[in-house]
């Protein structure tokens, strides 16, 4: 079964977790980055341990998106291998006679969404106090999502007697306040502080304004002969803004937010997946759980909340060891909060230079020379022949190439396609103590406010001798 999944080696997450769990006879909280093969470290441990189909659920999987728990119960389905075990997974935005089947049927496995769950706790529609395991996946995402309420309310539902596994790339303090409340005794296992850094991936930044980083984006997009990435935006209106713009400049793209319907998110992942288009815009939340292997760029398109946000991010181009690029871009108001993500994630955060218009027409012209010299090797011209011959009769070879380059290519390899970009100047937060001493230092500059002051310091100083002396001579009258 392992063989027909390509599992030779097993990770180093999969060969310290795995034995831990056929015994599973103790809580353990796991720190664990995106992309390490997690979910099989608690899934074939899980398969083995179920072992007949009961008339009660056995196992509870919370994820923090539907993607992610779809993802999950796929993974666990091709580990039972024929056993008699059903696997279901319940979200938001699923048809409630779906799940009502699903619940009538005592799954043994469930993979849930938090507020699902809790709808269907609230309704009494299923009951925990039975389970047997209970796995919480991506555990500091569902924070970040505020899901922490719901989490402790799932929790209560459960009996002590079940064994708990928590699964999380960082680990906040509030997940530790959960474990030590509701998991009674358990083991923290995690890999060295080294290895949670994102040293496997090319880290680069772009000091850069805000109205140029679409230009920086394209210009990125254009100069990678195998450009397939994420986008990543703060907020859905960003994603709609630049998913808008590109499409508008004839760019490939799909964007990934809340505000569109399941089956349109579903669509847009499986193109993704099959490389149909090679840019996909996202939000953070939106983007969890998206199970994509060879993305070679991610783009923060500004940065991050916090460090563990930006953690998850870069880990994108790194799922099944493979290693990418992750391009920050920064602008002056974001550059003194840099530093501190450098001191966060311990990596080394490269200033580079945006390619300038003459590389990516270079970039552009040798990758057209490729494309052509790819297909004379492997004969895929031969339906065109006749074609050819017919166009080159009575034409100049090079003028025929010229002219078709310039019907398939148009403005694709003219410099006007591209905008200059300026460069970023420092932003005033840094200056504003050398800019208040420059304006104030001036013969006609705040003389104003440079009086008032003089004028506070002497008050002070001579406050009470003047209350003094005004209410001894004080006229009456």
């Amino acid at each position: 079964m392992l063989e027909k999944k390509w599992f030779k080696i097993p990770s180093p997450i999969q060969e310290k977790t795995i034995p831990l769990l056929l015994a599973w006879d103790k809580n353990i909280i796991w720190q664990a980055q995106t992309g390490t093969g997690k979910t099989a470290a608690f899934g074939i441990p899980l398969a083995e341990k179920i072992l007949k189909h009961e008339n009660h659920t056995q196992a509870i999987i919370l994820a923090p998106t539907r993607e992610l728990a779809i993802q999950v119960a796929d993974e666990i389905r091709s580990f039972l291998h024929n056993k008699n075990i059903n696997v279901v997974t319940i979200y938001w935005w699923q048809s409630y006679e779906i799940q009502l089947k699903a619940l009538k049927k005592w799954a043994d496995i469930i993979v849930w969404t938090p507020w699902r769950l809790i709808d269907h706790l609230k309704r009494k529609r299923i009951k925990l106090d039975k389970i047997k395991y209970m796995i919480l996946d991506e555990a500091d995402e569902m924070l970040n999502m505020w899901f922490i309420e719901e989490i402790k309310e799932i929790l209560n539902h459960t009996n002590d007697k079940k064994s708990t596994m928590l699964f999380s790339a960082t680990m906040p303090k509030e997940i530790l306040k959960v474990a030590q409340k509701y998991m009674g005794k358990y083991e923290i296992v995690s890999v060295k502080k080294e290895q949670l850094s994102c040293t496997q991936t090319d880290q680069l930044y772009f000091n850069i304004n805000y109205r140029d980083k679409l230009e920086a984006l394209c210009r990125v997009m254009d100069i990678e002969k195998d450009f397939f990435g994420i986008v990543f935006c703060k907020t859905k209106s960003d994603v709609d803004d630049i998913t808008a713009q590109l499409i508008h400049k004839w760019y490939s793209v799909e964007w990934l937010h809340w505000d569109i319907s399941q089956n349109q998110r579903e669509r847009i992942i499986n193109k993704f997946k099959a490389k149909k288009i090679k840019t996909l815009i996202a939000t953070d939340v939106a983007a969890r759980g998206i199970d994509v292997n060879d993305i070679t760029h991610v783009i923060n398109y500004s940065l991050p909340q916090n460090p563990d946000a930006y953690i998850h991010r870069v880990w994108r181009t790194w799922r099944a060891w493979k290693t990418g690029t992750a391009i920050t871009f920064v602008t002056p108001s974001e550059s003194r909060r840099l530093p501190f993500f450098k001191r966060a994630t311990n990596t080394d955060i490269k200033l580079e230079k945006i390619p300038n218009i003459e590389n990516v027409l270079l970039s552009k012209k040798s990758q057209i020379i490729s494309e052509v010299k790819s297909a004379i090797e492997n004969n895929s011209y031969q339906k065109q022949m006749d074609l050819a011959k017919e166009i080159l009769e009575n034409n100049n070879p090079y003028e025929t190439v010229a002219a078709l380059l310039e019907l398939k290519y148009e403005n694709e390899l003219c410099s006007t396609k591209y905008r200059k970009i300026s460069d970023a100047k420092p932003s005033r937060w840094w200056n504003r103590r050398s800019n208040y001493r420059w304006w104030n230092n001036r013969s006609s500059g705040w003389w104003y406010n440079k009086n008032r002051w003089n004028y506070k310091r002497s008050s002070k100083s001579n406050n009470s001798g003047k209350r003094n002396n005004t209410s001894k001579n004080k006229k009456k009258y």
